[in-house]
Order: structure tokens, then sequence, then C-alpha cells
């Protein structure tokens, strides 16, 4: 059964928006498959200002994502990979949502327009890297359209990942 997706709105990340990052996503079920601890607010500083830099250069960033109301409630967008393992050089889409949204449709929301918006700005191809264990966000790359490229084990943690593609 399809069910209608929520209004959703995608802007670039604020100086306000590394706060409000970090007070939402400051739960273990949120980040269990990012390090499964919250980060420092200085580490949303940082991240918040390089997608700044990011939009401005290449027109995408990770964007934050505001409900219905205008509350911010997580970020989805896209990046380069830069770590030196993985598809290096290639645009990775990715997500992260406050744990009082999930199940309600925002990513898949948010990660279509994301998809739009990278193709607008020419990006021919995207992939996405989820932890094995994910099934949340691998449901998400399959409502996406998206195929399994590889499965992989990251050098650092040894954790099992996918890699999932799609052609724009």
């Amino acid at each position: 059964m399809n069910r209608a997706l929520p209004v959703v709105r995608l802007r670039v990340p604020t100086d306000e928006d590394a706060l409000a990052w970090h007070r939402i996503f400051d739960d273990p079920d949120v980040m269990e498959f990012h390090g499964g601890k919250p980060a420092e607010l200085s580490v949303y500083e940082e991240l918040t200002a390089r997608q700044r830099r990011h939009d401005a250069e290449r027109g995408f960033c990770l964007w934050s994502m505001l409900d219905e109301s205008g509350e911010v409630i997580g970020f989805t967008g896209a990046q380069p990979w830069e770590r030196e393992w993985g598809p290096t050089g290639e645009i990775e889409i990715g997500w992260r949502l406050g744990r009082a949204y999930w199940g309600k449709g925002y990513v898949t929301a948010a990660a279509h327009m994301t998809l739009e918006r990278v193709r607008t700005a020419g990006v021919p191809s995207v992939v996405a890297m989820v932890h094995a264990d994910n099934a949340r966000s691998i449901a998400v790359t399959q409502r996406l359209g998206m195929r399994l490229a590889e499965v992989y084990t990251t050098p650092e943690s040894k954790q099992r990942g996918h890699r999932y593609r799609l052609d724009l």
C-alpha cells in the first residue's frame, strides 16, 4: 500500500541548525549505525559549515530537513565521498532523522527531492553507503530505485556495509 508522503522542506543548514542537529541526534537509536554515540556540538558546527561550502561550490549539500511546521527534524542530501576507501570521488546521498520522526515517510520524501536537486546540478549517478544491518535505510534505497552494487567491510571498524547505486 502506497501512502502519501509528508510535506518536507530542505534548506542549506544555518549556524543554528548545528545545535538542532546536535539535540535531535543525541539518541543512541539514531546513532546506532553512526558510531553508536552522540557527537559533540563542535562536530555539527563543522559539518554545517562544510555543507554551506558544498552548496555554494556544487549546488548541493546535506540540507536541513524541516517538517510541515518548519522544525528541523534531520538532514538529507548529497556530498562527495571523501574517505580513502570505497567510492572515492563519487557523490553519496545520505540522511539522518530524529527518532520521533521515524516511520512517517520524511526521509523518502526528502531523498526524492535530493535526487532531483543533484540531477539538476548535473550529477550523473549517486551512491548510498549503508550499514548492512540498517534495514530502515536499506528500505529507503529500495524505494528510491537504487540497486545493490557492492557488499564491503569497512577498514576501520570491520563492519559490513552495502553500497547502493542509482544512475540519474
